[in-house]
This record gives structure tokens, sequence and C-alpha cells, in this order.
């Protein structure tokens, strides 16, 4: 299996990880969950993101934290526990998303050193 392969499967693994254990949210997530989800972004980081993707994959990272702030919680005065299980899935994503976010980052850091 190459790398590239192997990124592919760990960016999909995560995503059905993400909805999964969001859908389970209201009966909590396992710290287990999160773990796996730290470990496969960082091999998303390593063995996806090319350097052409750094900059749009940066800005898609930053909108995915800031949205994992938002209070979907709300929604739970109108559709209970759809609210919940909202904030749990896109958390899970930024939980997954933020290590690849700091590999690309640091990655493009040392690009732009060298170069100099």
């Amino acid at each position: 299996m190459s790398g590239k392969s192997l990124g592919d499967w760990a960016y999909l693994i995560s995503i059905v990880i993400a909805v999964l254990a969001g859908l389970a949210a209201p009966m909590a997530t396992s710290a287990w969950v999160t773990l796996l989800l730290v470990i496969l972004g960082v091999v998303v980081g390593l063995l996806n993101i090319t350097e052409k993707e750094t900059q749009a994959f940066l800005i898609a990272s930053i909108a995915l934290v800031v949205a994992s702030t938002a209070a979907f919680s709300t929604l739970n005065l109108v559709v209970s526990p759809l609210g919940t299980i909202l904030d749990a899935i896109v958390k899970n994503i930024a939980i997954f998303v933020a290590p690849a976010a700091i590999i690309v980052a640091v990655k493009a850091v040392a690009s732009m050193a060298s170069n100099k």
C-alpha cells in the first residue's frame, strides 16, 4: 500500500469515526476515539497534503477549528439531541484536522526557511 493510499484511507476512516462518534455523543465519547482521530490526523498531515494544497488546507483547517467553537447545542431547544450530535461531529472533525494542520504548517515553515 502506497503512502498516498494509506493517507486516503486514514482520511476516510477519520471522517467515518468522527460522524459515528458524534452520533453516539449523547452517550459520551471515549478518549480512545480522540486519540485515534489525532493519530489519523498525523498520518493525513504527513502523507496527503502536498505543497500545492498547503494554503487551501490551512485555511480550511482554520475554518473548521473556528466552527467547532460554535454553540450547536442550542439547536437542542428545537430538536433534541440534534445540537449535541452536530456539536460532537464538528468537534471530532476539528480534533482530526488540528494535528494535520500543525504538521502541514510546520512543513510549510520549514520549506520557506530552506528557500532563503
